[in-house]
């Protein structure tokens, strides 16, 4: 199946629902956390498929693996903060373990993706 739009794509449509799992994980953190991890982790989670998508539509491959790039950075930033939430007692590691592993799940997802790109470049394409 061909992709036609970013929405096609499984490793944005994962990184949605960590987003989702993200913000109902901070949505059990402490009040005094509100502007603090629990804000700092929301915001890392959305900047992942929200570049995704801006790469996608930048329309030239240079570009989306730029963007590519810059999610894979956001995705190490949340999965740090969610190891801090297990680590101040935010969230069990019960909870936080589905979590880590839809990090490292998407993790290879962009890293293929990335690959595949630049072997698109080097091709000429």
């Amino acid at each position: 199946m061909p992709v036609t739009s970013y929405h096609d794509l499984l490793v944005w449509q994962k990184a949605i629902d960590l987003v989702v799992d993200c913000y109902r994980l901070t949505s059990h953190f402490p009040r005094t956390e509100t502007y603090g991890l629990a804000s700092q982790l929301q915001r890392a989670a959305v900047s992942i498929p929200s570049n995704i998508a801006e790469g996608a539509g930048r329309g030239h491959t240079r570009e989306f693996i730029r963007h590519l790039g810059i999610a894979r950075g956001s995705l190490f930033e949340a999965e740090t903060q969610v190891i801090i939430s297990e680590r101040l007692n935010y969230a069990t590691a019960e909870v936080t373990r589905p979590l880590l592993a839809a990090v490292a799940e998407i993790g290879r997802m962009l890293h293929g993706l990335i690959a595949s790109l630049e072997r698109k470049l080097d091709e000429g394409g």
